[in-house]
């Protein structure tokens, strides 16, 4: 295998078809090409202790809770996620630190030469970025002798490239589903018990499926396949008590008591949704460690949940004026981050910036902000992907909220911080990659994205004016 540079696997990297990228979806039967592919590649997935969780929202802060607490306890651990912020390595995670460029690139050249071999028995099948990322990971955390792993699906489950612990009966195996809500219903269908079946696709034979609150439908369809593969459910929302004793806009102590322990937390995440996520992650642990034969105490637990790091999320970027960001990038998600404006933030109303991807459920985010919104600044950004700003502009028609639309993120930022003024709150929400840019952007972090941005000064932060949102 010949030494390739970061770049280099950045460039090969993007030039496999990419879902994330472009939106184009190739559909598939099954996951054989990918179970082909990681046999090339020595089974780098297996014999490994793992967390796999899949869901609507929330999957990714409950997956950084899992891994941290896993790291508390004094495991060297893997920790997969998609997307990454602002670096392609970001998504492989080893001790809880991006992969260096070296490893990131050396995992990546793997799957570059194992895979046209694999590729050429599978004709007519295509092997996505995903893909070889997904390969790239497991080979990683087999290089870095990490002692667990915590992988997030990508998409849906059943037919995700993560999928790939059908043996996984004889380790510890603990599958979380986290909540689940209508998405890509061009994928994964159009109703509930639909989409909560494909997620539902993760759990294994004998493994611990761990199901945070859900709506009875999902349940019902969680708990039928679990019976079917002889898995073992413990239920969130009933074998655990939660309350929040306080709650700011940089933390919230509570107390947990689940069927194997209590414990007393201070979490350093906003919002009552986080919590939880919070209580999943502990049930997760405490199965994977029954599992497992390892101890998980409560000073894990503290230690654990007190040092995750989950940017995006309810971020604080700036006091003054005070600028928040969070991915949420679908109605359930925004009414959560808008009930943590008012309850964590203490906010009756704030400047928000929003970009979303073309096809979200643009209308039930608009609903979920405008009681709490002062104004919108409806922006594009450089995305193949992103929705037209006159489309979520159009989202507040009727909701007696001043939209204003921008083609560029920098002027829509800027014009919304000029708005808020010094002791106001502007809040930029929407698809993560959204998020990241104006992340990067506020903080001053190198990524591929921010050097597509303009830097356009203040001035010209005016943008087209206001534009009342009309049908």
């Amino acid at each position: 295998m010949s030494t390739w540079t970061y770049g280099e696997a950045l460039a090969w990297l993007r030039s496999l078809p990419d879902f994330e990228r472009t939106g184009e979806f190739s559909e598939r039967p099954d996951v054989e090409p990918v179970l082909a592919l990681l046999a090339a590649l020595g089974d780098p997935h297996r014999a490994r202790p793992t967390v796999h969780l899949a869901g609507s929202k929330g999957k990714g802060s409950t997956g950084a809770m899992v891994e941290s607490l896993l790291r508390a306890a004094g495991l060297r651990t893997g920790y997969y996620i998609s997307p990454h912020l602002h670096r392609w390595r970001e998504r492989i995670r080893l001790g809880g630190e991006p992969a260096t460029e070296e490893a990131f690139a050396s995992a990546l050249a793997s799957v570059r030469d194992a895979l046209p071999g694999v590729a050429e028995r599978f004709p007519g099948r295509h092997f996505i970025a995903f893909d070889a990322l997904t390969m790239a990971a497991f080979v990683a955390f087999r290089d870095a002798s990490a002692d667990a792993q915590v992988v997030e699906v990508g998409l849906g489950g059943r037919l995700d490239s993560t999928n790939v612990f059908h043996e996984a009966a004889h380790v510890a195996h603990v599958a979380v589903i986290t909540p689940i809500s209508l998405e890509h219903t061009d994928i994964l269908g159009t109703t509930i018990p639909q989409i909560a079946r494909e997620k539902a696709g993760i759990i294994t034979p004998g493994c611990t499926v761990v199901v945070s609150p859900q709506r009875e439908s999902a349940l019902d369809v969680i708990r039928a396949v679990a019976a079917e593969r002889g898995a073992a459910v413990v239920e969130v929302a009933a074998s655990c008590q939660v309350s929040r004793t306080s709650a700011s806009a940089g933390e919230q102590k509570f107390k947990l008591k689940t069927p194997r322990g209590t414990y007393d937390v201070t979490l350093p995440l906003a919002g009552r949704h986080q919590l939880e996520n919070a209580a999943a992650a502990v049930v997760a642990c405490e199965a994977f460690a029954g599992r497992a034969g390892m101890e998980l105490t409560p000073v894990h637990v503290r230690e654990g949940l007190g040092r995750v790091r989950w940017p995006a999320r309810l971020e604080v970027l700036q006091r003054r004026p005070l600028v928040v960001i969070d991915g949420a990038h679908n109605g359930d998600s925004a009414k959560r981050m808008a009930a943590a404006l008012r309850d964590d933030f203490g906010l009756a109303s704030a400047t928000f910036v929003f970009g979303s991807l073309a096809g979200k459920d643009v209308g039930g985010m608009a609903a979920a902000v405008a009681p709490v919104a002062a104004a919108v600044y409806a922006t594009g950004w450089p995305s193949e992907r992103a929705a037209d700003p006159r489309e979520l502009a159009a989202a507040f028609a009727g909701l007696d909220v001043p939209v204003f639309t921008f083609g560029d993120p920098v002027q829509a930022y800027e014009a919304a911080v000029a708005a808020a003024g010094e002791s106001g709150a502007v809040v930029a929400f929407g698809a993560l990659s959204f998020v990241a840019l104006v992340r990067a952007y506020v903080l001053g972090i190198e990524s591929d994205m921010i050097r597509m941005m303009s830097r356009a000064p203040r001035e010209a932060a005016r943008g087209e004016g206001p534009a009342r949102a009309t049908e």
